[in-house]
């Protein structure tokens, strides 16, 4: 017998998750479908020794039923909760992620969407599985080794210390939202959130910027503040928000469930993204690599709408801007005529101002706005993008375009260019006609 080894009939599990359609309107309990969401995504996938398949796909289909008897399908309502796509990267559906031997680093499927191509490639990661076990490697969970400590675990001093002399001005006083873990030494239920609180402080810490922070205070030390906040029992878990008062964490106690609800305190908080105008080749550069994907108007040129027009246009840009921020994408605009090559490379070409592009700079692919520059136009558009609809094209050349340096707008009305008076005072006439002549 392989020990540790899944077989196709029992311990392969396929996991689809659903943008759009809601589990419980595809799925009944006789179905075998689990439904997955933070609260038990932990326990289910990441604890697990089985091999998962993990789709996040939008809008549904019911080739699932395929592998029902055949493996074990599961699904993840991810219009419900968004926070699991945002915490495996998945930026466009469909998606299909492998969770085999290491469950924190999932392998991403490339594979076409057959049913026979997403089996082969489920058997093809259980022979590694196996072919590792036999050679001596642990393979499976990784779990133990993190709650004891193991570099996976995440990183102690990410973990912030408060005391009653700092904890007004780190956490009171901050921009950023907290999460402060009151604890007492000798609690065993505070001794294993331990290890899950650690490694969350890692993973928000860095998928934040560090505008999510985790702290923990020993009310048996600190008992003032223990005092102020109404701790009775522990662990207590409350966040911090500039300005608020505190508000008791209602969650689960998972890792996966702390950085969800942290990822969501931080889309709440974060400020709406800056709307930029494309001045040179790194303000494109850095915009479009450094989110996953980046809007882009082009307007009409100054002196066909003036200043009230043009503002009237970046207005919209920004109410979008404001209403997607949770998608943290790149916000860019450029005048018509000022980025010929960016506007070839995106078919936009010299007409049809105002236009708008989105870019996934990572795959080289655009799509265009079809329908009309306004709010209604551009939130079909983006709502569109978000569950993976709508046509793409490749970017012109297969890279970002050249950008050249141009000035900023002023902000003012244009000016059409002072044509020179010529002054023909010392120009004979009659001699321009003899030499004609």
């Amino acid at each position: 017998m392989w020990i540790g080894a899944c077989t196709p009939a029992t311990d392969c599990v396929l996991v689809c998750s659903f943008t759009v359609l809601s589990v419980h309107g595809m799925y009944s309990a006789s179905d075998d479908v689990i439904e997955l969401n933070p609260s038990n995504f932990n326990r289910e996938v990441l604890q697990s020794d089985s091999l998962w398949l993990v789709e996040f796909y939008a809008p549904c289909r019911m080739w699932l039923f395929l592998f029902v008897g055949i493996v074990k399908v599961g699904a993840v309502d991810a219009d419900q909760h968004k926070s699991l796509g945002g915490q495996y990267g998945v930026r466009g559906f469909p998606t299909i992620k492998i969770f085999g031997a290491n469950k924190h680093k999932p392998e991403e499927f490339q594979g076409g969407r057959s049913s026979q191509a997403i089996v082969d490639a489920a058997l093809n990661s259980l022979r590694s599985i196996v072919k590792d076990r036999l050679s001596g490697k642990t393979g499976g969970s990784d779990h133990s080794r993190q709650s004891s400590g193991g570099s996976s675990g995440g990183n102690k001093n990410d973990v912030i210390e408060l005391t009653d002399d700092n904890f007004d001005q780190m956490v009171l006083n901050s921009d950023d939202v907290w999460l402060v873990e009151f604890f007492a030494p000798w609690c065993g239920h505070c001794k294993n959130l331990e290890p899950e609180w650690t490694a969350a402080a890692s993973q928000v810490k860095e998928q934040t910027n560090g505008r999510v922070k985790l702290g923990t205070v020993d009310a048996t030390v600190h008992q003032g503040l223990a005092s102020r906040y109404g701790i009775r029992g522990f662990p207590t878990i409350k966040i911090f928000r500039k300005g608020e008062e505190p508000e008791d964490y209602q969650g689960g106690r998972t890792r996966s469930d702390l950085v969800a609800r942290a990822l969501d305190l931080y889309s709440d908080n974060a400020p709406p993204p800056e709307l930029l105008e494309i001045l040179n080749q790194d303000i494109l550069k850095k915009t479009c690599e450094d989110h996953q994907l980046c809007v882009i108007a082009v307007l009409p040129h100054i002196l066909d709408t003036g200043a009230a027009g043009r503002n009237g246009y970046l207005e919209v840009m920004m109410k979008m801007a404001e209403k997607y921020k949770k998608k943290m994408w790149g916000w860019l605009w450029t005048e018509a005529g000022a980025q010929m090559e960016l506007e070839s490379s995106l078919g936009i070409g010299g007409f049809g101002y105002p236009a708008m592009a989105a870019i996934n700079s990572r795959k080289m692919k655009f799509a265009l706005l079809k329908g009309s520059f306004s709010e209604t136009g551009i939130h079909e558009f983006l709502r569109d993008l978000s569950v993976g609809r709508g046509s793409t094209s490749t970017v012109g050349g297969g890279a970002l375009p050249k950008i050249h340096t141009v000035e900023a707008w002023d902000g003012k009305d244009g000016v059409l260019p002072v044509e020179d008076d010529i002054d023909l005072s010392d120009v004979d006439l009659d001699d321009l006609e003899k030499d004609e002549l």
